[in-house]
C-alpha cells in the first residue's frame, strides 16, 4: 500500500451531484407533508388528555373533602374551597390543615375550570370549557365534563 492509498482508502469516492440531493429533498418535502398534520394534532390531544386527568384529580379532593366535611364546597365557595378553608357558610368543621389542592388549577388552555355544586348531572359539575372557552362546542371546542368521563379526549 503507497502512501497515497492511507490517505484516500476510495480514491474513486465522489460526492452527490446537485440532482440527487435535489430528488432527496423532494422525497423528505413529500413525506414531511404527509407526516407535519398528524403531528400538528398531537398538541390538541395532550391539553384535552391533560384536561380530563385534571378533572378527575380535583374530583378526588373533591371527594377527600366530602369525606371530612359531609358535603361538597358550594358553587359560591368554589374550587378553591380545596385551597384555603372557606370562610363562607357552610364552614367546614374538619377540613384539612394542609387543603386538598395546592392550587387551584387552570384548563390547559388558560381558563378557569367551571364548578357547580349542586351539580346538574350530579353532585357538582366540573368542567372545562374547551380551546374556545365557551359552552358546547366540537373538536378542541368541546367541553370536557366530569359527568362524561367514559369521552376519549
Amino acid at each position: 500500500m503507497n502512501t497515497q492509498d492511507a490517505r484516500h482508502p476510495w480514491p474513486e469516492a465522489r460526492g452527490f451531484t446537485l440532482i440527487e440531493i435535489m430528488v432527496v429533498v423532494v422525497i423528505l418535502g413529500i413525506l414531511a407533508m404527509a407526516v407535519i398534520p398528524k403531528i400538528m394534532d398531537r398538541p390538541d390531544e395532550a391539553r384535552r388528555t391533560r384536561a380530563l386527568l385534571d378533572i378527575q384529580s380535583i374530583g378526588q379532593a373533591l371527594d377527600l373533602y366530602r369525606l371530612d366535611n359531609k358535603q361538597y364546597p358550594t358553587s359560591e365557595q368554589s374550587l378553591q374551597a380545596l385551597v384555603t378553608k372557606p370562610e363562607r357558610e357552610p364552614i367546614p368543621r374538619h377540613w384539612r390543615q394542609d387543603g386538598y389542592l395546592p392550587t387551584v388549577p387552570l384548563d390547559p388552555w388558560g381558563n378557569p375550570y367551571v364548578y357547580l355544586s349542586p351539580g346538574l348531572h350530579g353532585n357538582y359539575d366540573l368542567l372545562s370549557l374547551g380551546s374556545d372557552g365557551a359552552p358546547g362546542g366540537e373538536g378542541n371546542a368541546a367541553d370536557i365534563t366530569s359527568w362524561e368521563q367514559h369521552r376519549t379526549p
